[in-house]
C-alpha cells in the first residue's frame, strides 16, 4: 500500500512541476489566448485530483494538512463541468496554490526515502 501511495504522490508531482513549467513567464492572459495551454493545465490538474483519489484513507489522515479533498473536488469539477470552466480560477489555483502543494508533496516523498 505504501508503494501505491508514493507511485501517487509522484504522479502529483509530476504534474504540478509540469503545470509550474508550462506557466513560468506567462500571465492570466495567456490562457485566454492559447487554448493549448489552458488545456494542458485542466488535464494536469485533472491528474493531480485523480492521483489524489487513489491515495489510500489512512495516508490522507496522516498528512492531513495536504489539501486533499479540494483536490479531489477541482478534479471532479473539471471533468464533469468542463463546458463550464472558469479560467480565472484554474490560473489562481495553479499559480497561488501549486507552489506549496509542490513543497508539501516534495517534503513526504522525501520523508518516504
Amino acid at each position: 500500500m505504501l508503494q501505491d501511495n508514493e507511485v501517487r504522490l509522484r504522479h502529483m508531482l509530476d504534474a504540478v512541476v509540469e503545470a509550474l513549467e508550462f506557466t513560468a513567464g506567462k500571465k492570466r492572459e495567456d490562457l485566454d489566448e492559447n487554448r493549448m495551454l489552458s488545456l494542458a493545465l485542466v488535464r494536469l490538474l485533472e491528474i493531480v485530483g485523480e492521483a489524489a483519489t487513489g491515495v489510500s484513507d489512512e495516508f490522507r489522515k496522516m498528512h492531513s494538512g495536504v489539501p486533499w479533498k479540494q483536490m479531489i473536488g477541482m478534479r471532479n469539477r473539471l471533468i464533469h463541468g468542463y463546458f463550464d470552466m472558469d479560467l480565472d480560477i484554474l490560473w489562481q489555483t495553479v499559480v497561488s496554490d501549486l507552489p506549496a502543494l509542490r513543497e508539501q508533496l516534495e517534503a513526504i516523498l522525501e520523508g518516504m526515502a
